[in-house]
């Protein structure tokens, strides 16, 4: 009767074990998903979210139709192993996040997390202001162009707040364009004087 009793606790633990190793087994692919949830602060209607892979080639493309804090859940499992920023491109900033894809796990690489102030350009008459924050201290290569053709161009740098004005000839009429190139990135803006 003992061995019966002891033949039959040890079937049951053998059953337990393989039933919670099955469960375990679930509970990992669980987690095993690229399913993660972005979240941001401060985003308006009209500012956009980008994914990009290490090369900087767009992945995703969405913008933003409401105000406020957004929060999206994306589903990377299509994404191969590798590094990936997701990018809020605002008025005045891009917001970045990065993230490292491997073996079907997503990290967010907090420490990595930026914010680069992009150049604001505005025009009035015949004057044209550009500003920037320069806090990462990068060089701007500044260039005006007038029907398409380069009229001026400039490094410029700065420690703090960048602020130049540029004078463009009353007498000449037409179509002109400021292209801005810094962190690696391309900001222009065109407008007729």
């Amino acid at each position: 009767m003992k061995t019966l009793k002891r033949k039959v606790l040890i079937i049951v633990f053998m059953l337990g074990t393989f039933i919670n190793y099955a469960n375990n087994s679930a509970f990992d692919n669980l987690f095993d998903t690229k399913k993660v949830i972005v979240e941001f602060n401060n985003v308006k209607k009209g500012n956009t979210l980008l994914i990009k892979d290490e090369e900087g080639s767009q992945l995703h493309s969405e913008n933003i139709n409401k105000q406020g804090k957004l929060v999206k859940t994306f589903d990377f499992s299509e994404l191969e192993n590798g590094n990936y920023s997701l990018e809020l491109d605002k008025d005045f900033e891009i917001v970045i996040q990065f993230i490292t894809i491997k073996n079907d796990m997503v990290t967010f690489n907090e420490e990595d997390n930026k914010i680069i102030f992009k150049p604001v350009i505005r025009t009035k008459d015949n004057k044209v202001f550009i500003s920037k924050n320069t806090f990462d201290q990068k060089p701007l290569e500044i260039s005006i162009y007038y029907n398409n053709e380069i009229i001026y161009s400039e490094t410029a740098t700065s420690n703090a707040i960048l602020n130049r004005i540029y004078s463009l000839n009353k007498e000449i009429k037409g179509d002109y364009l400021v292209s801005i190139s810094n962190n690696g990135r391309n900001y222009t803006s065109k407008f007729n004087y």
